[in-house]
């Protein structure tokens, strides 16, 4: 029986400001991956980068189990991953450099190595899937147990075949999720997780997905792995395994970490059904669309099940922009989601996304005024993000920079000559945060005055209004000097020294 080592390779460490926010969650593609594998009868050993410190640790980890094969499996399911950062790809190839150098075959499943295998089959690696992984990591490590080299008649994988890269046709998406073997949640020291987020946070959350992929058509979305389709499990089953992760780790809190979370009609309905029966009601969050929550009866469904934040890409208060994005929705629907969701006791969340092509500062002042009318509980903010096999990157493929991929989550580069500098969209997203604090502050103290908050705080609360009645006319007034600033001929490297980014906050 082979002896094979799945390690995942997103180290929260090397991504300093996500790691200050100390929120791990367990690689969860991964752990999918070693159920697959334990299904398929081989003897499998966990490496688990998100908690790791460094790429040395993964080496200590393949001399100690002696491998004779490494699976590098990204967890597709983390938006981070799509985000290719150069700091994880560069970690990447070294875990390849480590593996293979004790004698250990590899394979590689993430969204950056689909996009670019070359890098990684050039490291070493004996093979990249190219799609979902779970059927083809299967088929190919049968493969190799049989000392097999020809890898052709498996789909949904590139190689090196005579010293150039080959590519096997594409493997069609799984339909049927509910048949996956389930994910290995026993190789995750749970403990770990939950003194990290007690100690910051007082409670402890673990993630889980209901879906794979998503069909809708915004331009600036890449999906390297499920493509354009979209698969559901069963709300049934969904809760089953919240039920045995609560009997098992007691989490306080779940993130789904689905693209899109609720677009088959009822699956809301259905679910929250299924939590009353086995009564395990946990707190969640999820990402959605506006106009989904919008249906007849979601918000409700929504807040039975126990939603506390529905996330939403609102991405712009712009029609113009959303039209430009094909984002197929309105800013009317958006403001409509938000009354709804708040109307059932949940809280609301935006991505917002500047930089678009087309964005001026009339867009901008509409997205802050979206921003003021909504009122979203929370927020988070990015730059448009050209990625490979986008509408949005092949707009912009004539003006990209030699910078390919930010250095870690809170960036905020731009990667193509956009509407502004870099350095305009960094003090942007300070002075959107800003502006959205002091909002809510004055919200506070509003209460307050009227009775129905407490007073805990109200005088930190007032100091920060008053000090951003001068920092907030002074702040818009530089914006609009730095959207003077000309586009440097060279690329726009130098990080920001901030927190926050859609990744982020």
């Amino acid at each position: 029986m082979p002896r094979i080592l799945v390690g995942s390779v997103y180290f929260l460490r090397l991504d300093p400001a996500r790691w200050a926010e100390h929120q791990p969650f367990p690689p969860l593609g991964t752990l999918y991956a070693a159920g697959m594998l334990r299904a398929a009868g081989h003897e499998v050993h966990f490496f688990d980068a998100m908690m790791a410190g460094a790429v040395a640790e993964w080496s200590a980890r393949v001399a100690e189990v002696r491998p004779d094969v490494a699976v590098l499996y990204d967890d597709n399911f983390n938006y981070l991953s799509k985000m290719c950062l150069s700091a994880m790809r560069q970690a990447a190839l070294d875990m390849i450099a480590a593996a293979t150098a004790l004698g250990a075959r590899v394979v590689l499943c993430s969204a950056d190595a689909a996009d670019h295998p070359d890098p990684y089959l050039d490291a070493g690696a004996g093979a990249v899937i190219v799609g979902e992984g779970e059927l083809t990591l299967a088929e190919l490590t049968a493969a190799w147990r049989t000392g097999a080299d020809d890898l052709s008649a498996i789909k949904g994988l590139a190689w090196r075949r005579d010293g150039k890269t080959a590519r096997t046709p594409k493997r069609e998406v799984l339909r049927d999720l509910d048949a996956l073997p389930p994910p290995a949640w026993d190789l995750v020291e749970m403990d770990a997780y939950r003194r990290i987020w007690r100690r910051h946070h007082g409670f402890f959350a673990l993630n889980l997905v209901t879906s794979r992929g998503c069909p809708y058509s915004c331009n600036w979305c890449a999906k390297p792995i499920w493509g354009q389709g979209y698969a559901v499990r069963s709300p049934r089953q969904v809760a089953e395994e919240l039920a045995g992760l609560v009997c098992r780790a007691a989490p306080d809190y779940i993130w789904f970490m689905d693209d899109i979370m609720g677009l088959k009609p009822r699956w809301w309905g259905e679910f929250a059904a299924a939590i009353d029966a086995l009564g395990v009601k946990v707190p969640f969050k999820c990402l959605s669309r506006a106009d989904l929550v919008l249906r007849e009866g979601a918000a409700d469904d929504l807040r039975r099940a126990g939603c506390d934040i529905v996330w939403l890409g609102a991405e712009s208060g712009s029609q113009a922009i959303l039209d430009a994005m094909d984002k197929d929705l309105s800013t009317a629907e958006i403001a409509n989601a938000t009354a709804t969701l708040k109307a059932a006791g949940i809280r609301v969340g935006h991505f917002l996304q500047f930089g678009y092509p087309g964005e001026g500062m009339a867009e901008i002042g509409q997205t802050l005024a979206m921003l003021r009318a909504t009122r979203p509980d929370e927020m988070g903010i990015s730059v448009s993000y050209p990625l490979p096999g986008t509408v949005f990157f092949d707009r912009v493929r004539n003006q990209l920079r030699d910078k390919r991929h930010w250095d870690v989550s809170s960036d905020m580069a731009m990667l193509s000559r956009g509407p502004y500098t870099t350095a305009f969209y960094r003090h942007l997203h300070r002075h959107v945060h800003r502006d959205f604090r002091v909002r809510r502050a004055v919200a506070q103290l509003r209460g307050v005055l009227a009775g129905k908050a407490d007073g805990g705080g109200h005088l930190r609360a007032l100091a920060f209004v008053v000090y951003c009645c001068v920092a907030i006319p002074l702040s818009w007034a530089r914006l609009h000097l730095l959207r003077l600033m000309p586009h440097s001929a060279g690329p726009e490297v130098a990080p920001g020294a901030m927190t926050g980014g859609k990744a982020a906050s």
